[in-house]
């Protein structure tokens, strides 16, 4: 499944009402137990925190993409929040992060996890695109200016 085909309003949430990282962690994988794309939560956050743990996933630009593997999910998943304020991410070159893509995969998938990444890497590669997400109103908008709808 390509990563554009995971976007769907009920992953998205603009704006996050967390305000730290460990905030943000929790709101996304809640955001996936909230929509049903997941049922143990537990499971999910922990592969999220360990693989945050080794290396911050804040990129560049107000970009972060947590992410993980973990057997509580079957194929790959993705929750997708807004912070315009941003969040301290401890992010590569010491910006807030404001886009966070979070991704889940299993264990034994790494194709899909992978092309995700490098779609989400090409598709916030626009400043002007980034900003366009950063002021949509809903996660309708969100949608639309990803699918390019």
């Amino acid at each position: 499944m390509a990563f554009i085909d995971l976007v769907q309003e009920k992953i998205v949430r603009i704006p996050l009402v967390s305000t730290d990282k460990a905030g943000v962690l929790r709101e996304l994988v809640q955001i996936l137990k909230d929509a049903g794309e997941i049922e143990d939560y537990d499971a999910v956050l922990a592969a999220i925190r360990e693989r945050e743990e080794k290396l911050s996933t804040g990129l560049e630009s107000g970009i972060a993409v947590p992410h993980g593997k973990s057997a509580a999910v079957s194929r790959l998943k993705l929750a997708l929040g807004i912070s315009p304020e941003g969040i301290d991410f401890a992010s590569i070159d010491g910006q807030p992060s404001r886009l966070f893509f979070m991704l889940v995969a299993p264990p034994n998938q790494s194709g899909p996890h992978v092309e995700a990444l490098a779609e989400i890497v090409k598709l916030v590669q626009s400043k002007a695109f980034c900003r366009a997400l950063t002021e949509a109103k809903d996660a309708r908008e969100v949608v639309e200016l990803i699918k390019g709808e």
